[in-house]
């Protein structure tokens, strides 16, 4: 997380960090802080075990303490990127000026040789993924009405990313390890921008498409369609995990080998969705929870043209206006099987537009 990292290995490299003008290699950094590699191992205990939090694609995530006693998360990116340190910095500059309630903030950045570190804000409950799924002894009870927030506030984040800003992002990765929820369970989507800074024969995961198996579009993981649209379908996903506490990777449903998309969507057809809902929640708003979940199915929708934008699922989630169930198609559903002719695949095909809004293509090329 600290740009600085050339630290004090050689005077060449003291010299290449101008810490007067905020600048590296003569890219002024504006708005990024800079750390030394010497203080990110100060603030991580030398990246102590005990300060690990978590794991991803893109690398391991440590909590740290700065100087000033702020505290951070340290993400050591476990891919080496070829771009140069102007490229890099560039893209960080730009994910760095990205701010709002629901994305995690970026504090600075480090770079050294081919290495690439980068320093977020801390964010005290951890991850969705850990809160859902993990031990039941954390003591973490998510009521609906905690569970209604997270999915409104993953929205508005999304909304953001895909309409708001400029240049629009795609993020490629959304599921509930890269939703993070504050001290009040507020959620922050992390991650977002990443895989812009990876060169295209690069991914983090085991196939060609970037993101994550159980939450992949059908039309991105068959054909590397890149639209908001493929982060719509995984955010579809997502809700069903909220409701049902339940990953979305799970493929013995019903006793079945289906995943959580295929058997929350037999379950609406039997009309008995209420059965997808977490056993833990004692009390919620049943008409509510059905409402979300048909707004999962909207977004999940085998061609892209019919899911939604974020900003429609926006206001399906907040605001009481009707849902046009005639206009819901069944999901499309993608399975790696680890042998790619027997990838399963259901797509419709259908020129029908869910919305007269434009769906444009970002920046983010598919790989």
């Amino acid at each position: 997380m600290s740009c600085g990292c050339f630290g004090a290995s050689t005077l060449k490299n003291k010299k290449s960090i101008s810490h007067a003008t905020n600048e590296i290699d003569g890219f002024p950094l504006d708005n990024i802080t800079h750390f030394s590699e010497k203080d990110l191992r100060l603030a991580t205990d030398n990246y102590h075990p005990s300060k690990k939090i978590g794991r991803g694609g893109f690398g391991t995530v440590y909590q740290g303490t700065l100087k000033n006693r702020r505290q951070v998360a340290v993400k050591s990116l476990s891919v080496g990127s070829k771009q140069g340190v102007r490229e890099f910095l560039t893209e960080i500059k730009t994910i760095s000026n990205v701010k709002h309630p629901n994305l995690v903030e970026l504090v600075g950045c480090c770079v050294q040789g081919p290495n690439r570190i980068l320093v977020y804000e801390y964010v005290e409950n951890n991850s969705l993924d850990r809160a859902l799924l993990g031990s039941r002894s954390t003591n973490i009870k998510l009521d609906w009405e905690k569970r209604s927030a997270i999915c409104k506030g993953t929205s508005r984040g999304l909304a953001f990313l895909h309409e708001e800003l400029v240049p629009h992002i795609v993020h490629r990765d959304i599921k509930a390890s890269n939703i993070l929820l504050d001290r009040d369970f507020n959620p922050k989507i992390g991650d977002f921008g990443l895989a812009k800074l990876f060169p295209d024969d690069i991914t983090h995961i085991s196939t060609r498409i970037a993101g994550t198996t159980g939450y992949l579009a059908p039309e991105y993981a068959m054909g590397g369609q890149l639209t908001m649209k493929a982060d719509v379908y995984s955010f579809g996903v997502l809700i069903l995990e909220v409701v049902s506490g339940k990953g979305s990777a799970r493929t013995n449903w019903g006793g079945s080998n289906k995943y959580l998309l295929e058997w929350a969507w037999q379950l609406h057809e039997e009309g008995k969705l209420l059965e997808l809902v977490d056993p833990d929640m004692d009390d919620f708003p049943e008409e509510e929870v059905i409402r979300y979940m048909k707004v999962a199915f909207f977004c999940t929708q085998a061609a892209a043209s019919r899911r939604p934008l974020m900003s429609q699922v926006v206001d399906m989630l907040t605001k009481k206006i009707r849902l046009n169930e005639k206009q819901l198609t069944a999901p499309g559903f993608f399975q790696d099987s680890g042998d790619s002719s027997l990838k399963k695949s259901t797509l419709e095909s259908t020129s029908y537009q869910f919305s007269s809004a434009p769906v444009s293509i970002t920046h983010v090329a598919p790989r």
